[in-house]
């Protein structure tokens, strides 16, 4: 009995010391598991892990960033009429290839198979229907998804017709978009539009298996800027007129660097030393110092910016751009196939209308670098 009263008085001035703990702990404004100290008031950061720099997504490469003088290098009739400027961009991640057929296909096929799921939740009740029967849409990217909106998604088959009425390219090019001869060719026939929604479409598909994995989303990807195009297209190099940095077309041995008409009225040599008289693949040419293909020549390619001969004065000289949505013309970039050597210099811009579909336009996705600028250096 009297072992029993030693235990229980011992057992109780352990509590108690545990208890007087407890609260002197308290009292300093902590907690023994683990809670803020006092903040006195004020927001303090709280971590929830370690930062990791962005990384290249598969098919993408970094642009570091920095100054540029941009526009055309040569002091020519075109560059009295836009002057030059220097301009800084921050650092970014772009495509290292223009979109090809096969990349684009898988796209259209994503966006159809979305449209039936979101149809079939419609018929199980699990969706509703606006007045046309199709159904309501969960995300912003796919409100605007329709059957006739996905038809205009699809890339326009008679581009080549449309373009060159009197040749036999259409001919030729049966199937350009289906075939998989042609997977690894540049999608063409895609309007500034299209190809902006497919930008969003990606940016959705690919945040939405981020947050499957429980890791944080990506900023969006969107058509590069005229800025963004020219500084990537020189690879580096300053006051580079082509994205190789010489200022010609061809090489020590006298072999044309890129897709382009070489001569007015003349393909054979193109054909004879490439082997395509129209488009052509779209890792056939040596890429600049960044990784970058087809930066000249090929199909040229959608921008962002809208063209106006005046904007420079209209935009400010870090990461500039130009965006009006009553102006339908937008810049075009690099030249194509069909297009003189003019045309390629990283400078040169040329325009059409946003939605317009040409055999001879294609395009690329950049998404923006997030984190220290010397880290992507």
């Amino acid at each position: 009995m009297e072992s029993v009263k030693k235990n229980l008085v011992f057992s109780y001035r352990y509590l108690s010391l545990f208890l007087f703990l407890f609260l002197i702990v308290t009292m300093h404004g902590c907690t023994l598991f683990g809670a803020a100290h006092d903040d006195h008031g004020e927001l303090k950061a709280v971590r929830s892990g370690s930062w990791k720099a962005m990384e290249a997504l598969i098919g993408m490469v970094l642009v570091p960033g920095g100054p540029f003088m941009m526009g055309e290098v040569d002091g020519d009739i075109v560059n009295q009429l836009r002057p030059n400027r220097s301009v800084t961009v921050s650092p970014f991640f772009m495509d290292d290839t223009e979109i090809t057929n096969i990349v684009y296909r898988n796209f259209i096929e994503k966006v159809s198979d979305r449209f039936e799921e979101l149809q079939n939740e419609a018929a199980e009740g699990n969706a509703e229907l606006d007045e046309e029967g199709n159904p309501r849409k969960r995300d912003k990217v796919e409100e605007m998804l329709t059957e006739e909106f996905i038809e205009k998604l699809k890339p326009d088959k008679d581009v080549w017709h449309k373009d060159f009425e009197n040749t036999m390219a259409d001919i030729i090019l049966t199937d350009y978009h289906e075939s998989s001869a042609f997977d690894d060719f540049p999608v063409v026939g895609v309007s500034w539009e299209s190809a902006r929604y497919f930008a969003d479409w990606r940016t959705m598909y690919l945040n939405e298996n981020r947050e499957q994995k429980g890791l944080p989303p990506y900023p969006r990807f969107s058509l590069p800027s005229a800025a963004q195009w020219e500084y990537a297209a020189r690879g580096g190099k300053e006051l580079a007129k082509y994205p190789w940095g010489g200022p010609y077309v061809r090489d020590h041995e006298g072999s044309l660097r890129a897709n382009f008409k070489s001569g007015k009225g003349s393909y054979s040599e193109k054909i004879s030393e490439i082997g395509y008289a129209y488009t052509s693949p779209v890792t056939h040419f040596a890429p600049n110092d960044y990784g970058l293909y087809d930066m000249a020549g090929n199909v040229a390619e959608w921008t962002l910016d809208a063209y106006n001969p005046a904007a420079i004065s209209k935009t400010w000289d870090l990461d500039p751009i130009y965006l009006n949505d009553t102006q339908p013309m937008k810049i075009i970039k690099g030249g194509s196939w069909k297009d003189i050597s003019r045309f390629l210099q990283t400078g040169a811009i040329d325009y059409e209308h946003k939605d317009s579909t040409r055999s001879y336009i294609g395009f690329r996705c950049v998404i923006p670098y997030i984190g220290p600028q010397d880290s992507a250096r």
